[in-house]
C-alpha cells in the first residue's frame, strides 16, 4: 500500500491493525491516575507504570508531534504511528498501543532495568559486569542495522545515547523510540537523499562510537566533542586504557576484548573525512565474531 493510499485509509477509519486502541480511561485506570511516575521531565517527557486489566504490563508516555487541535497534526501522528507500529526488532522496545483524543498517549513494553543511563550511572544500582556491557554494545548495534538498513522507509532522526537504550528483565538491550516525532522519513525522496542518508548514518556512527567510550569508562560522554572522544583519538590511547576503564568493574574483564571495543569506538569517533570509517553493519559482524553471544 503507498503512503499516499495509507494516509487516506488513516485519515478515514483510523485503522491500526498491527497496535491496539487504548480507551483514555483505560490508560488512567492502568496507571492508577498516573499516579507511578518512573521518569519525569527529560526529552521524552514523563513515563508512567501501567498494569492493565488484561494483565499486560507496560510503560505509557505522552506522544508528542504538538497540538492535536492544530490543522496537520492529526495526520503526522497517525502516519507516525503506522511508522513506529511497523518496527519489529528484538531490540527495538515495541510500541504495544496508544489513545487518542486531545491526550494523547503512547503505550510501550515496559523495560525492567530502565536506562542504560541510570544503569551506568546511578550509584545505587548494582554495576553492570563486562560480559553485558559487551553484550549490550552488540544489541545496540543490531538495533541500528536494524533501523537503519532494513526499515523501508529508514527511521531517521535518532539519536544514539545511554538515555535511549533501555535494559528489560534480563538486561537485554533496546532501543528506545517514544515520541513519534523522532521518526523520519526525509530520505525517502529529494535530489539529495543519499546525501542526507550518508551523513545521518556517519553521525549515528559516531554516536555509537561515544556509546561503547561510555560503556568502558562509565563516564558520561558530556559534550559532543568531549574529553572520552579526544583521549581515544590520541597516538598513545592504548597504553592508558587500563586506567580509563570503569572502576566499578573491580578489574574483572577480558583485556582483548576491551581493546577490540575501544578500537572500535576509536574508528567510529574518528572525524575529519565526511565519512564514517565505519559502518554499522560492519561494527556489529566484528563485534559478534570477537566476542559473540557468549552467555552473560
Amino acid at each position: 500500500m503507498g503512503m499516499g493510499c495509507l494516509h487516506q485509509r488513516l485519515g478515514r477509519t483510523r485503522a491500526l491493525p498491527f497496535v491496539r486502541r487504548f480507551k483514555p480511561s483505560e490508560i488512567e485506570a492502568a496507571t492508577s491516575g498516573f499516579s507511578t511516575a518512573l521518569e519525569t521531565g527529560g526529552p521524552r517527557g514523563t513515563a508512567y507504570r501501567a498494569r492493565f486489566a488484561d494483565g499486560l504490563v507496560a510503560t505509557v508516555r505522552r506522544a508528542g508531534g504538538g497540538d492535536p487541535e492544530q490543522e496537520g497534526q492529526e495526520g503526522a501522528f497517525y502516519r507516525e504511528l503506522q511508522l513506529l507500529g511497523r518496527l519489529n526488532h528484538r531490540h527495538v522496545v515495541r510500541l504495544r498501543g496508544f489513545s487518542e483524543g486531545h491526550n494523547r498517549f503512547l503505550v510501550f513494553d515496559q523495560m525492567e532495568n530502565r536506562s542504560l543511563k541510570e544503569c551506568l550511572h546511578d550509584p545505587l544500582r548494582t554495576p553492570l559486569n563486562w560480559r553485558t556491557r559487551l553484550q549490550v554494545a552488540i544489541d545496540v548495534a543490531a538495533a541500528l542495522e536494524y533501523l537503519y538498513y532494513f526499515c523501508d522507509p529508514p527511521v531517521f532522526h535518532v539519536t544514539v545515547n545511554s538515555s535511549n537504550v533501555m535494559m528489560d528483565a534480563d538486561f537485554v538491550a533496546k532501543f528506545q523510540l517514544s515520541d513519534v516525532s523522532v521518526v523520519g522519513h526525509d530520505a525517502s525522496e529529494g535530489s539529495h537523499a543519499e546525501e542526507r542518508i550518508q551523513q545521518r548514518r556517519t553521525e549515528l556512527v559516531f554516536q555509537y562510537g561515544v556509546l561503547l567510550l561510555e560503556l568502558v569508562t562509565g563516564q558520561s560522554p558530556g559534550g559532543g566533542d568531549g574529553d572520552l572522544v579526544r583521549w581515544v583519538q590520541e597516538p598513545g590511547f592504548a597504553g592508558s586504557m587500563q586506567r580509563m576503564v570503569d572502576a566499578d568493574l573491580g578489574g574483572t574483564y577480558d583485556a582483548g576484548e576491551l581493546r577490540d571495543l575501544v578500537i572500535v569506538a576509536r574508528l567510529c569517533t574518528r572525524q575529519g573525512s565526511g565519512t564514517a570509517v565505519v559502518s554499522i553493519p560492519q561494527v556489529l559482524r566484528y563485534l559478534q565474531g570477537k566476542v559473540g553471544d557468549k552467555n552473560r
